[in-house]
């Protein structure tokens, strides 16, 4: 699948610098911008490197602002917004066309008869990144200049000119820098290129997608030096940017090697899915996909979100299956669980991974629940009885801690058998939005998704203890009680399931999308009929070509857009606005109420639209609950793949003769 766009589109500013490609590099690390070529996030930058992989993600290199000079006149390429509203330099008028190859985003600038190539890309496994210039037409030689910003602040932040000067010293072919003394250093190297060392600071960039969030939209950057290299047609100059090592020139592979590793992501896709009819867009998202699988020592964990999130426990082992097990890339799914596994306490798994310090996060009821099942599915996907047997002593004590209780009140009800949770000030499952002490919807009590995932969390831990050879009676027991107690979840007179029941105030019978994992897990928890009436109220009242909305909008609390400052996005983040990963399982669910996969696939078909818009290549996180349902949160989100692909997979098997 081409995602493209030519000179109209990319000389329309408004939708030029909403159009962002993101590159990873396998360790956390990643390059970003918009189309334009303008920054608009505090997060865009040609280096941001993870210098704690996955974590520790620092600025290094914001931007390098081109011109050329061919047959006696000077052209920008550059394009930058001034905090006074300004746009200049204006080198997004010259983009005759941007693609993305792969990852890679491409631009061609047109000036008078010459056609110049610009490409981006990461070195895999290492905080390098490229920037390739081509000579691809001319009837003469192009001067090229290349104007390097720096930086050496943490990717959440925002930079204000002030203080010690920066560290710039020349090395051959590029120089090495570091924007103030103890801050992370990094060079620069192109072979044949002249350099200037500056060192002023350049002020007022405006981040105008930082300034839509209510939150600092002006950045300061060091002006570190000026390269100049004449190219003749055909010529090629890199431009390599490190924080790993001295400074050094690409081996001249380096491109294909990129190139290489994508192309096989693809045919690997494909090679376990014989006999596809899968759309080109699906192909995309089995790149997207890769983009997410990142290094944590000597393991594998997922990113849950670009530009700001690290790993998170929860949207690893939602996004798993997806990102891993359907593609085939078991070696990936295992390492993830072993990963995990070193961090299980108190029969939980972490929630997250804080950026600063080493201290994991347990606050989430629903996280090791999906683990469990994550940990079953690969092991029956890979035929693994050896890692049934490594993993089921992890799995029992999850059991175990769940039944006597662990943190934040997380404890099975012997009553029902079913699984109660919560705590006042503690957001535990994954609506777990809270503006300063207020937890907006804190969910204590028996939620509904929890114990669908609890009673198929049961089932998995049985069928791992038949692959290891042990004992299934615990877990049996455990399941065929709480399923029993599931069926007090239903409501006939709604047509729908309970959100909450036994919480403080009683149960709640707000319609919200969680009820959707009692119909799309695996384990039947209701009849056929109060499933298609789940189907059904989700489909008339949260449905949108993108997703589900998290409330219906004729609850009082609904808020339809998510937007403003972070109070007014955390309070409306599970209130109404949409999300993407949630269209997977109401697809799923779809098909298992009325058995007609074609029509379940059907809501899918919208989100190859999204892949040209806001993040391109990828799906976002959410997107306003009113219409026309614009995009916001991150612009790649790994469970929106992640749960896309898997369903896409699930029903596309069954839709073939």
């Amino acid at each position: 699948m081409t995602i493209r766009f030519g000179r109209a589109s990319c000389a329309d500013l408004d939708f030029s610098e909403s159009r962002e490609w993101l590159v990873t590099n396998g360790v956390g690390g990643y390059a970003s911008g918009t189309v334009a070529g303008l920054l608009t996030r505090r997060y865009h930058g040609l280096l941001v490197a993870a210098t704690a992989p996955p974590a520790g993600r620092t600025l290094l290199v914001p931007k390098i602002d081109e011109s050329l000079t061919y047959a006696g006149r000077a052209y920008a390429l550059a394009t930058n917004r001034w905090a006074d509203g300004t746009v200049d330099p204006r080198g997004y008028l010259t983009i005759e066309s941007f693609r993305l190859d792969g990852t890679s985003p491409v631009w061609r600038f047109a000036i008078a008869d010459a056609i110049v190539e610009k490409r981006v890309w990461m070195k895999y496994g290492a905080n390098i990144a490229f920037v390739r210039y081509e000579v691809v037409r001319a009837a003469s030689p192009v001067e090229l200049r290349a104007t390097i910003f720096i930086d050496g602040r943490d990717h959440h932040g925002s930079t204000h000119a002030g203080g010690a000067p920066p560290m710039l010293e020349p090395a051959q072919d590029g120089f090495r820098f570091a924007a103030a003394p103890g801050s992370p250093a990094g060079w620069a190297h192109a072979i044949g290129m002249a350099w200037t060392l500056d060192g002023s600071w350049y002020y007022g960039f405006d981040l105008a997608r930082e300034r839509d969030r209510g939150l600092d939209g002006r950045d300061d950057h060091i002006c570190a030096a000026h390269g100049s290299i004449e190219l003749a047609p055909g010529a090629v100059c890199t431009i390599a940017l490190g924080a790993d090592g001295e400074p050094h020139a690409p081996r001249g592979d380096e491109w294909e090697t990129f190139a290489s590793r994508e192309r096989g992501i693809v045919s690997g896709w494909r090679a376990a899915r014989p006999a596809t009819d899968d759309e080109p867009w699906i192909d995309r998202l089995a790149l997207a996909a890769d983009q997410f699988i990142v290094k944590r020592g000597d393991g594998d964990t997922v990113i849950a979100g670009y530009p700001w999130f690290t790993d998170w426990g929860r949207d690893t082992m939602i996004s798993l299956p997806g990102l891993a097990l359907v593609s085939a890339r078991l070696d990936v799914a295992r390492s993830v669980l072993r990963t995990f596994a070193r961090f299980v306490d108190r029969g939980m798994i972490p929630n997250r991974f804080p950026d600063a310090g080493d201290t994991p996060e347990y606050n989430t009821v629903d996280a090791t629940l999906w683990y469990v099942i994550a940990i079953e599915r690969y092991a029956s996907s890979a035929r693994d009885a050896a890692f049934a047997r490594e993993m089921l002593p992890v799995v029992e004590t999850i059991v175990d801690w769940h039944v006597r209780g662990t943190r934040h009140g997380i404890k099975v009800d012997p009553k029902d058998g079913l699984l109660a949770a919560g705590e006042p000030g503690v957001q535990l499952t994954w609506m777990d939005a809270k503006v300063g002490d207020t937890v907006i919807t804190a969910r204590i009590g028996k939620p509904v998704e929890v114990n669908a995932l609890w009673v198929n969390a049961l089932v998995a831990a049985s069928r791992l203890a038949m692959m290891a050879i042990a004992s299934t009676a615990k877990y049996d027991d455990l399941a065929a009680k709480a399923r029993t107690g599931f069926a007090r979840f239903w409501r006939a007179d709604l047509g729908y399931c309970l959100d909450v029941i036994d919480g403080p105030d009683g149960d709640d019978a707000s319609l919200r999308p969680n009820q959707i994992f009692a119909v799309a897990l695996p384990e039947p928890l209701l009849e056929r009929a109060p499933m298609r009436q789940i189907v059904e109220a989700c489909g008339r009242s949260l449905l949108t070509s993108y997703g589900l909305r998290s409330l219906a909008p004729d609850d009082a609390r609904y808020i339809g857009r998510y937007q403003g400052d972070p109070s007014r996005r955390d309070g409306a983040y599970h209130q109404g606005t949409v999300w993407t990963w949630l269209l997977g399982p109401f697809a799923i669910a779809n098909y298992r109420a009325y058995g007609d996969a074609k029509a379940a696939l059907a809501p899918l078909a919208p989100l190859e639209d999204a892949l040209y818009a806001y993040g391109l290549g990828q799906l976002a996180e959410v997107f306003d609950g009113d219409a026309p349902h614009a995009p916001g949160g991150c612009t790649a989100q790994a469970w929106s793949v992640a749960q896309t692909l898997e369903a896409w997979t699930t029903l596309a098997a069954q839709r073939r003769p």
